[in-house]
Order: structure tokens, then sequence, then C-alpha cells
């Protein structure tokens, strides 16, 4: 089997949408976290979704910006730099979360509990080090490269539009998530989701959406006579 840009970006496309549905699915009916869920096997299984999720969207989104490196610009690589440290600090931190935390909970409970705390957003009893400081690394580069990149796929007019501005706005509207406390936090995962899910779609397709219609010199093709109905 030979590999080909095409095929490549194709991947990448596949890996982006299925990273999407991850996303998303983790989410549906997930348990509080805390030392004491940390040791059931279902926070092992979701942990190990979490890590193949945030891998899958590293890839796709690789995929997306050399798919539109000419004309994303100086924005388009900052947002993929940024957000592809968000995904690299994720991983660790989902990484930390499968293999070192169950542990933890079993010897350390509170110290397990302020983690996940601090990643939720709560109070915080105890000092938990140097996770706090990764743990707002995550929240800055993921949201603020969430943010940058979708602004720069929306403008580079070579992806699905409408999923570039929900990456954005997205991005965005999980920084309102300390203004309403009442609503469950992970449905601001969603919105996220379905714009990797269809900006991998568009990828993968070769979606050009409205990009042919800017570039100069552009012909379309004749019609042969035959094809006309």
């Amino acid at each position: 089997m030979s590999i080909t840009t095409t095929k490549l970006t194709r991947w990448a496309g596949l890996s982006a949408a299925a990273a999407g549905l991850l996303f998303i699915g983790v989410q549906i009916n997930h348990p509080h976290l805390d030392a004491e869920f940390a040791t059931t096997a279902e926070y092992t299984v979701r942990q190990g979704l979490k890590v193949l999720m945030a891998g899958l969207s590293l890839i796709g989104i690789t995929g997306m910006y050399l798919r539109q490196v000419t004309r994303a610009g100086v924005l388009g690589l900052v947002g993929y730099l940024v957000f592809g440290a968000g995904y690299l600090i994720m991983i660790s931190m989902e990484v930390i979360g499968a293999v070192v935390l169950p542990t933890l909970a079993r010897t350390e409970p509170g110290y397990v509990n302020d983690i996940f705390a601090t990643v939720m957003g709560d109070p915080v009893t105890g000092d938990i080090g140097l996770m706090f400081g990764l743990n707002l690394a995550s929240a800055v580069t993921f949201l603020g490269g969430g943010l940058l990149f979708g602004v720069a796929l929306f403008r580079a007019r070579v992806l699905a539009r409408w999923a570039a501005a929900l990456l954005a706005v997205g991005s965005v509207a999980t920084l309102a998530l300390p203004l309403l406390p009442q609503v469950n936090d992970r449905l601001f995962a969603v919105p996220i989701g379905v714009a990797l899910t269809g900006l991998g779609y568009s990828l993968w397709s070769g979606l050009r959406t409205t990009a042919a219609r800017t570039i100069p010199g552009a012909v379309a093709s004749p019609v042969q006579p035959e094809a006309v109905k």
C-alpha cells in the first residue's frame, strides 16, 4: 500500500472526526470525579478513551493545519502551536490520571480529590504542587488555542467554516462556566466535539466550501454536450 499526501490527509480527517465523537461520548453520564471513582474500572476505561481522544485530536488538527498552511498565515501557525500544546498537555494529564491517580487514591485520597477539584474548578483545600500550574497551562492553551485556530480556519476558507466558527465560539463559551454554576459543565464539551467532527469530515471529504470562488484564475471545467440531460 502506497502512502500519499491525500491518504494521510484523509486519515487525519477521520482522526479528528473520531476525536470529536469521543470527546462528546466520554461526557455522557460521567460520574462525579473523586478518589473513590478513581479506583473503579469505569474510570480506567474513560481515562483510556480520553487519552485516545487527545491523541487523535492532535493528529487531526495537524492535518487541518497542513491542508491550509498557505492560507492560514501567522495566525494559523500560532493557533496550531498553541492548540497543539494544549493537546500535548492534555495527553500528559490524562495519562497521569490513568496510571498514577488510581494508586494514589488508595493512599492519598485527599490529594486526589484536590486534583479533581482543581480540574473541575471547585474549591481546593490542600496543596497539589505543580499539578495546579499544569492544569492552568492546559486550560489556557486548549481554550486559547481553540479560539485562535478556529478563527484561522474560518479565515482560510478551506474547511467547513461553520465548524471552524463553532470551534472558536465553543472555546470562548467555556470561559463562562464560573458564571453558570447551575449548568453541567460537561455540556460545554459538545460544541467543541461537534466542531472537531465537522472539521474532520470536511478534511476527509475534501470539502472546499467557498475557497474555490476566491482562487484567482480559477476556471470551471467545460460541460460535455453528452452530459447535458
